[in-house]
């Protein structure tokens, strides 16, 4: 599968895309500094473009920048991704003193990704870290939302090639909410017990 990864020059979206490429996929990493993302996607046996040609021809675009650009980011690529389906990585944190908080938007990235694209957004990877996808697959499973089945398939396809456990289908893109919120119960966890946590469900067949 042709995957590219905007942003992919960023810690999460080199690491995603490190393994996406030792798991036998083509991809290719994006920035909005081409000769960066060539130099970086050398180091990992992919190839490397400026964002807007690296999503042209993809059968999956990987939105892997911060979540505090990632709605500007899809509307300056709207036309060069037209109808590829989109995974949406990001989650929207406040970090206060207490601790780290989701955001307070009452719907999550991937749902204000999906108003303004044309193409079918899908949300998942939100209980995976750059550190944790460092040296080799994730630990753990992986949770993806989505309203378009096929779309979601595809995404499907792409998670289970990057943890150890498996990639599970957790409903409708409105429980997007949920698994961009379980990002700030996971930094968290990490921060309490100095740790790299993932997530994984049990009592499923």
């Amino acid at each position: 599968m042709r995957v590219a990864v905007v942003g992919g020059t960023g810690d999460f979206g080199l690491a995603l895309a490190r393994q996406l490429a030792a798991a036998g996929h083509d991809v290719v990493v994006g920035s909005r500094d081409a000769e960066r993302a060539t130099e970086k996607a050398a180091d990992i046996g992919a190839t490397g473009a400026a964002n807007e040609d690296a999503v042209r021809g993809a059968d999956v675009v990987v939105l892997a920048v911060k979540a505090e650009t990632a709605l500007a980011t899809a509307e300056y690529l709207v036309d060069s991704i037209g109808e590829t389906p989109v995974l949406s990585v990001a989650s929207e944190l406040r970090f206060t003193k207490g601790g780290v908080l989701p955001g307070d938007d009452a719907l999550s990235i991937a749902e204000r990704t999906q108003e303004v694209l044309r193409a079918p957004v899908v949300a998942g990877l939100h209980s995976l870290a750059a550190a944790s996808l460092a040296h080799g697959k994730a630990d753990g499973d992986a949770l993806v939302c989505g309203d378009d089945l096929a779309a979601k398939e595809l995404v499907l396809d792409l998670a289970g090639a990057v943890v150890t456990g498996r990639a599970l289908d957790a409903g409708p893109l409105a429980s997007a909410r949920a698994l961009e919120g379980l990002t700030a119960v996971i930094v968290n966890l990490n921060k309490r017990y100095r740790a790299h946590a993932g997530v994984r469900v049990t009592g499923l067949t």
